[in-house]
């Protein structure tokens, strides 16, 4: 299946470098590349891409109301923020907008990659750097801010199976996953939620509500 992929961005050597990355990637396809906020709504509506790279800063608007209003009128878009801003403050607010990923401007064609495949399977996608700077400021506050508290549903069972103390195999066996996948989904939920080990998981997941 091709997954149909739109770029809005003011600067036109980015959208060339980023078209030019993915240029000859299988199953992606480049439909749309856009250079203000009016013509990506616009463009939107028509191209139908399945995902959107969005930068914050456009000249006719904030990429954040943007993303808000976009998430409004597209329930299925998958948009990823694109930027140069790293603050946490830009992070949180485009997250905030409904954002499904924020990488930055450095990033790689494996990285992009596996954000497309992350926010296709419905899981959000955060740059390492990005998630680095949401779990820094995140230390010494009671609560994992919510932004990483996004569970997939899968994990979500997971997290209810290690609430019932169930062992890997266990997990695996009442999942009908294997117990790699049942690890995997186990170091995600470590992740998001800024946790060390089972007895972590619980302890900031009753935290946060997800209990």
């Amino acid at each position: 299946m091709i997954t149909k992929i739109a770029i809005t961005d003011d600067h036109k050597m980015v959208l060339k470098g980023i078209q030019s990355m993915l240029k000859d990637t299988k199953d992606i396809k480049i439909i749309g590349l856009y250079s203000s906020g009016s013509e990506t709504l616009n463009a939107v509506e028509k191209d139908k891409p399945d995902i959107l790279l969005l930068d914050i800063n456009l000249p006719d608007t904030s990429g954040i109301d943007l993303c808000k209003q976009l998430k409004k009128n597209n329930k299925t878009l998958k948009i990823i923020a694109i930027s140069n801003y790293d603050e946490v403050s830009f992070i949180k607010r485009m997250l905030n907008s409904g954002a499904d990923g924020y990488v930055l401007k450095n990033t790689d064609k494996l990285e992009l990659l596996t954000a497309f495949k992350t926010v296709l399977n419905g899981e959000q996608y955060l740059q390492r750097d990005v998630e680095k700077k949401l779990l820094a400021q995140s230390i010494g506050k009671k609560n994992v801010n919510t932004l990483l508290v996004k569970l997939t549903r899968r994990e979500k069972e997971v997290l209810q199976a290690i609430f019932e103390e169930l062992t890997t195999q266990e997990i695996s066996e009442k999942l009908f996953i294997s117990p790699k996948t049942v690890e995997t989904h186990r170091m995600n939920i470590m992740s998001k939620l800024g946790a060390k080990n089972s007895v972590g998981i619980i302890k900031a997941a009753i935290e946060n509500n997800l209990l």
